[in-house]
């Protein structure tokens, strides 16, 4: 028996604070859901308490540090499920992964960092499938709409195509939402450790990186690197900055569902910036952009420059009213082997990094704690655990939507 259902730790976050409002709004404190926030500064905890009004009276705190075992073990014993906000998860995240791990407790978070998914699988996995911990990480805008999306499309296909997509593009059509500082400094600490340690670049250089050992998979994988003209959408288009994370997620759904999307499997991202000349100089420009700014990414002046002068810094991030004027539209095409093609659309109405990923994490901490008693110990991914429970959770309470675009029209 646990004191609580779900902890939701780093609740004091920028993400945390808009998540701990979300859990409010959908959980109250008087029903059968017990819930907690944690963090390690008792005195912010109790800030934000106070900041929730009277329906926020009975919502209990738990204090827990990173730097301190002992109490990240303690706060990992009294509850069923840690949704964990508290990041980079490269800095911050293992205590709590090897907690969970080791006692049985299941954990979601919104890490995007490929190279510290690939240590904690080595070093805790063989933990969560004994205890029966169900670790799923990438429960934010990045995995979830890449990952879910795939899974939704793949499953309409073999339904009304009658088999898998053995190709399939996500382009975003659409999106509005600022950046946090915690997302920066996360995306920062990455390239930072890929760039000293050439061991942690080769590991994560490959787009089955966070596939199980043995998986087989040997197709090339596209690697947009430039603009490109998209036949398919009819539109120019250009890298998007999430496949390096969404790409290997999704692979990785693939190894875990038995590999119901092929083994011959072709997934790739990217952005689309309009038709005609105009869309073409927006996909350079893009392409320009991003360059520019892995690169000064990758010099440490120019990395400290940017961190003290021009990025938000941890704690920062979009206005209540940016995130509500924020929103996401995706659009998956995909291929069936013997050309038939199919493709669907997600969308989002919050900004993709904070108000919808915040209501995203809540309910994969919710499909946790009520949906998958069946499912055993392991490392996860939000489609191959938590499937058409998580989608229809999204839809019903989470501003998602999943829709079928078209379906049977034959490939050109």
């Amino acid at each position: 028996m646990r004191q609580f259902d779900i902890i939701l730790f780093g609740a004091t976050s920028f993400v945390g604070e808009i998540l701990t409002r979300y859990m409010l709004a959908q959980q109250p404190l008087n029903g059968e859901m017990k819930w907690a926030i944690a963090g390690r500064s008792p005195t912010k905890l109790n800030q934000l308490k106070l900041s929730l009004g009277d329906a926020a009276e009975a919502l209990p705190i738990v204090v827990a540090d990173t730097d301190n075992q002992a109490s990240i073990d303690a706060m990992c014993g009294s509850t069923k499920v840690i949704a964990s906000t508290v990041g980079p998860y490269a800095l911050y995240g293992e205590p709590v992964i090897q907690s969970c791990a080791a006692l049985g407790t299941d954990y979601c978070d919104l890490t995007g960092e490929p190279q510290w998914i690939h240590k904690m699988l080595g070093r805790h996995e063989a933990a969560a499938n004994k205890s029966g911990a169900r670790i799923v990480n990438c429960c934010g805008f990045d995995s979830i709409p890449s990952d879910l999306g795939v899974y939704f499309l793949q499953q309409r296909s073999k339904q009304t195509l009658k088999q898998h997509c053995n190709i399939v593009k996500m382009r975003v059509k659409a999106m509005k939402g600022g950046a946090s500082g915690g997302t920066i400094a996360s995306m920062l600490n990455a390239i930072k450790e890929a760039m000293q340690d050439k061991n942690i670049r080769k590991k994560i250089a490959s787009p089955y990186a966070l596939c199980p050992a043995g998986h087989g998979f040997k197709v090339k994988q596209i690697n947009l690197k430039s603009a490109q003209y998209d036949k398919d959408v009819q539109a120019w288009i250009a890298p998007f900055v999430m496949a390096a994370i969404n790409v290997r997620v999704v692979h990785r759904s693939n190894a875990l569902l038995h590999k119901q999307y092929g083994e011959n499997f072709l997934y790739d991202e990217a952005m689309i910036t309009g038709p005609k000349a105009k869309g073409g100089m927006g996909a350079a420009a893009l392409t320009a952009g991003l360059g520019g700014f892995m690169l000064a990414a990758l010099l440490p002046p120019t990395r400290w420059l940017m961190e003290k002068t021009i990025l938000p810094k941890p704690g920062e991030g979009p206005s209540p009213q940016a995130q509500l004027e924020g929103y996401y539209d995706l659009r998956f095409i995909g291929t069936t082997p013997d050309g038939q093609t199919i493709s669907c659309k997600v969308t989002g109405d919050r900004d993709p990094g904070y108000g919808s990923t915040a209501k995203m994490l809540g309910q994969a901490a919710l499909c946790l704690a009520q949906d998958m008693n069946e499912k055993p110990g392991g490392f996860w991914t939000p489609a191959s655990l938590f499937g058409e429970k998580i989608i229809a959770r999204l839809e019903a309470r989470a501003g998602l939507t999943f829709d079928i675009e078209q379906a049977l029209k034959a490939s050109q």
